[in-house]
């Protein structure tokens, strides 16, 4: 699956089981594949404890998403994995 993301910034973000999670507010990205790794659902803060938090409790790994159409689809709803 390829699509830009531009496309993702602000889309839905819902579970398999259409629970509405959040919106796609960032990405974190391996520099050396150039692939998507998490999808935050908020801004990564500057400061290390708040970013830690929001990896741990406000991001879903990238590799769950099993589609990106007009939403985003996540196979598992748990966040920060």
């Amino acid at each position: 699956m390829t699509t830009k993301l531009s496309r993702m910034y602000g889309m839905d973000i819902f579970s398999d089981s259409g629970k509405f999670i959040g919106n796609a507010q960032d990405f974190i990205l391996d520099t050396e594949s150039g692939e998507v790794v998490r999808v935050l659902l908020e801004p990564l803060p500057s400061s290390k404890d708040e970013a830690k938090r929001v990896l741990r409790e406000k991001s879903v790994m990238y590799k769950n998403v099993k589609s990106v159409e007009d939403v985003i689809v996540v196979a598992k709803v748990t966040t920060g994995e």
